[in-house]
C-alpha cells in the first residue's frame, strides 16, 4: 500500500469531496481542495522535485513548513515520487528543502549544495512579493507551469521509506492500526479537524490516516478554542486532534 495508491482509489471513488480544508484565523484564509485538486497540486509539485529539481526515488525530502495547506501537499509529492519526508528536527542531510518564509534565510545560504524551493504561503500559492535570495527557488513561480498529471519512471511500493523520522515505510503509514486517540481512529467518511502540523512528527499523521480511510482533514491555525468549536459545527467535524 502506498500514497499514491490511496489517492487512486479516492479520485476513482469520490473525486469532488473536500479533502484538505484549511483555516488561517490570523489572515482570515480558508481554502477547499476536492480530491481532484489536490492530487493535480500533488502532481505539480512532484513534477517540479522530480522533473525540475532531478530528485530520485529514495532520495530525502526536508519539508520545513508551517501549519499550511501547502504542507499536505509536499508530503503526497514527495511520497507519489518515492521520497522519504524529513522534518528540521530529523538527523542526516536531505536532497532537497521546501520551506516557507521563515526559513528561507537559513536555507537559502545551502542553495549551492542543495536544491532550495520556498513557499510565499499567500492565498493560493502565489509568488513572494520579494525577490528572493541568489539560488532559491519560488515555488509560487515554477509550480504553475506544471503538468496536473505525474507519473514516476521508478514508482515507490509498500516497503519504500516514508517517514525519515523512525524509519517508517509506506505500508507502515497506511496500514498499520493507530493507538486510541490518535488521528488514526477517524471513521470512514469522517471529518478530522486537525491544529497540529502536518509537516511534523506528531502531526503528519493527520495527513495519511483520513486519505487511508476515506475522510478528510480540517486543518486550522491561529484560532482560539471557542473559535475551534465553531469550524468544527460548520464543517461536521467527527474528531479532534493537537
Amino acid at each position: 500500500m502506498t500514497f499514491a495508491d490511496l489517492l487512486s482509489a479516492e479520485l476513482r471513488r469520490e473525486p469532488g469531496r473536500p479533502l484538505v480544508t484549511f483555516y488561517d484565523e490570523t489572515t482570515g484564509e480558508r481554502i477547499e481542495l476536492s480530491v481532484t485538486t489536490y492530487a493535480n497540486w500533488v502532481a505539480k509539485a512532484a513534477s517540479l522535485l522530480v522533473d525540475e529539481h532531478g530528485l530520485e526515488r529514495g532520495d530525502v525530502l526536508l519539508v520545513d513548513l508551517p501549519t499550511h495547506w501547502l504542507g499536505p501537499v509536499f508530503l503526497g509529492a514527495a511520497w507519489t515520487a518515492g521520497l522519504a519526508v524529513a522534518f528540521p528536527s530529523s538527523a542526516g542531510r536531505p536532497s532537497a528543502v521546501v520551506c516557507g518564509p521563515a526559513g528561507l534565510d537559513a536555507w537559502a545560504e545551502r542553495a549551492e549544495q542543495l536544491p532550495v524551493l520556498a513557499c510565499s504561503l499567500l492565498p493560493m500559492g502565489v509568488r513572494f512579493a520579494e525577490p528572493l535570495p541568489p539560488g532559491a527557488h519560488d515555488v509560487g513561480v515554477e509550480v504553475w507551469g506544471q503538468p496536473d498529471a505525474f507519473m514516476p519512471y521508478d514508482p515507490p511500493t509498500g516497503a519504500d521509506l516514508a517517514l525519515v523520522d523512525g524509519q517508517v515505510t509506506h505500508d507502515e503509514l497506511f496500514r498499520i492500526p493507530t493507538a486510541a486517540g490518535s488521528p488514526g481512529t477517524a471513521t470512514d467518511g469522517g471529518r478530522l479537524l486537525v491544529t497540529a502540523n502536518p509537516a511534523s512528527p506528531p502531526g503528519v499523521a493527520a495527513v495519511a490516516r483520513p486519505l487511508a480511510t476515506s475522510g478528510s482533514l480540517v486543518l486550522v491555525t491561529g484560532a482560539s478554542e471557542a473559535r475551534l468549536d465553531e469550524i468544527a459545527e460548520a464543517e461536521r467535524v467527527t474528531r479532534r486532534f493537537g
